[in-house]
């Protein structure tokens, strides 16, 4: 009852359809081959000219099937695997059309009534089919190419707008946090609450937290912070007043500031103008600080405050430009404080296991360590970052696999106490900070902290709201695309390996996924300095070409050559 046509050419599928019947949910290309000896570029080519052309009559969520011989399609997944010059590299040629590798499974032709494998060298022979593998492939969704973005907020008393920056854009007022989101970080945050609810009384402080903060940082490094400055030339005009919200002010962005003071703060001037400091929010800390200098708190009361906040930061698998944190805050006692401590870990910990009670698949253990028993280089970036702005007394640990050590990216939490002798020389503050992010990530096994911020609609369904569930890639072994750029650094300047980082964060769309210094070389005549950095792009979500890797890089070089003032080798 199939309609069959014959002597279809697989790169121009179109021609060969009505419009009306290009909406195909399926299409299995069996064991594709030039003919007779055709090498792999001309095979990757036929491909590559397949892929496209399918774009052209496959419905949004349809799948494109390709059988493929042992070891030809160069992923992990072909035992043994070739080399990847010597493959078909499908993975790479099927992005160039905007398509994923969603699952990878053994091609059975015995479990098909009547199928016969033939054609070998173009003659009437068949080929070998053990371990071949069916190649099922999906559409991405595109790269984003984000326009200048301003967010407004409410500041005080007024309204304040500025300009996002480029780094954050697709992750700015992502409601994450809403009452009805089902995102895993929402998940994690209302079951430790619930859990604390259980042995302190809480007072939330969700929703009137500014993203703004205005005043020095003075143990903060500048270089980590996203900084927006308040320009007169932005400054709105009387008229644009008259027509625009009350109390408008306009604010732009700072990537990558030079000018400092003693503080670590920008110092900006415009004509005899001083503009005024603000960034975003790299801690909610001072908010509970803030709490507690108004006496707006109760004693034993467990005060909670979380949301987004924003960091520069080297490119990592687990550092992140913007997470969302959850602190809590208690008003104890003297001598009390340890007790406290104690139960606030354990019922983290209690909500921590009850949640990995339904994600199977690894073992989980939870650990509170002293400060003092950690080397610096054993950090990880929040924990770093921390560290930065008061002294920490414990490290709250978490543990997935077998080998009871705590690894980098295990450090979930951070206790601090301090004395509050406005109230009473008597009473004692504690404050736990957690990185409900990290968390989310341990918990459910994602290993990449981007696929938390993906627009991709498959991450979300795989989480029914108030669950936890181990997570499923829908892209499978992503190509990779390396590119080299060397360059001097200008004469007596410290560079700014931060700035680096941002520059190739915001250019490429967070699809570099690691920089490696790779060379260093100084002229001993004139002490000149020159880098030579190695930059490695990977999405973990979206289809990502050679050709759109390549033009990221051009980019990338003439940035940091505007934005740093290197000077480009």
């Amino acid at each position: 009852g199939a309609e069959v046509l014959f002597s279809v050419d697989c790169t121009k599928l179109a021609d060969y359809f009505l419009p009306e019947k290009r909406e195909f949910d399926c299409i299995y290309f069996n064991f594709p081959h030039c003919g007779r000896k055709a090498g792999v570029a001309r095979n990757r080519e036929l491909l590559a000219r397949f892929f496209r052309s399918s774009a052209e009559v496959l419905t949004e969520a349809g799948e494109v099937h390709v059988a493929l011989c042992n070891g030809q399609g160069g992923t992990p997944a072909d035992q043994p695997r070739r080399e990847w010059h010597n493959s078909w590299q499908i993975v790479a040629v099927a992005a160039g059309a905007g398509f994923i590798l969603s699952n990878v499974h053994p091609f059975k032709a015995e479990t098909i009534h009547g199928y016969k494998c033939t054609g070998y060298r173009s003659q009437d022979k068949s080929f070998r089919v053990e371990g071949a593998l069916n190649h099922v492939f999906t559409r991405s969704t595109p790269l984003l190419r984000f326009k200048p973005m301003r967010c407004e907020i409410e500041l005080g008393s007024r309204k304040v707008s500025f300009q996002v920056p480029q780094v954050l854009m697709d992750k700015i007022n992502r409601g994450f946090l809403e009452v009805n989101s089902n995102h895993p970080v929402q998940t994690v945050k209302e079951k430790l609450a619930a859990g604390l609810s259980q042995a302190f009384p809480l007072q939330r402080f969700d929703d009137c937290l500014p993203l703004l903060q205005q005043g020095h940082l003075n143990s903060v490094c500048h270089s980590n912070v996203f900084w927006i400055i308040l320009s007169p030339e932005e400054t709105p005009s009387t008229e644009e007043m008259s027509n625009g919200p009350a109390n408008a002010v306009l604010f732009s962005h700072v990537d990558f500031c030079r000018d400092t003071d003693q503080n670590g703060c920008v110092n900006v001037q415009e004509g005899c103008h001083v503009l005024k400091q603000y960034y975003l929010r790299p801690s909610l800390l001072p908010y509970a600080q803030a709490i507690i200098q108004k006496g707006a708190f109760l004693p034993g009361t467990l005060h909670v405050l979380s949301g987004p906040v924003f960091r520069k930061c080297l490119i990592t698998p687990y550092s992140m430009p913007v997470f969302h944190e959850m602190v809590f805050v208690c008003a104890v006692n003297r001598g009390t404080e340890n007790s406290c401590i104690q139960m606030l870990v354990n019922n983290i910990k209690t909500s921590i296991h009850s949640l990995h009670q339904t994600v199977s698949g690894f073992q989980l253990s939870i650990s509170l360590r002293e400060a003092t028993s950690f080397a610096t280089t054993e950090l990880n970036d929040f924990a770093a970052f921390e560290s930065q702005l008061s002294k920490i007394q414990y490290f709250i640990c978490m543990e997935i696999d077998t080998s009871g050590s705590c690894e980098k990216g295990s450090c979930v939490g951070i206790i601090r106490t301090a004395h509050y002798e406005p109230v009473s020389s008597d009473v004692v503050l504690v404050f736990a900070s957690l990185h409900l992010d990290l968390l989310a990530m341990l918990l459910c096994g994602i290993s990449d902290w981007r696929m938390l911020w993906t627009s991709d609609t498959r991450f979300l369904r795989q989480f029914p709201r108030g669950e936890l569930r181990l997570f499923k890639s829908f892209s499978l072994y992503p190509p990779s695309y390396v590119h080299d750029v060397s360059f001097w650094v200008p004469d007596g300047e410290e560079f700014d390996e931060v700035a680096f980082h941002t520059i190739a964060r915001h250019v490429s769309g967070e699809t570099v996924v690691s920089i490696q210094l790779i060379d260093s070389f100084q002229q001993s005549e004139t002490r000149r300095k020159s880098l030579c950095y190695r930059l490695t792009y990977q999405s973990c979500d979206k289809a990502l070409s050679r050709q759109e890797v390549a033009e990221m890089q051009l980019l990338f070089r003439k940035e940091i050559n505007q934005c740093l003032r290197v000077t480009l080798r």
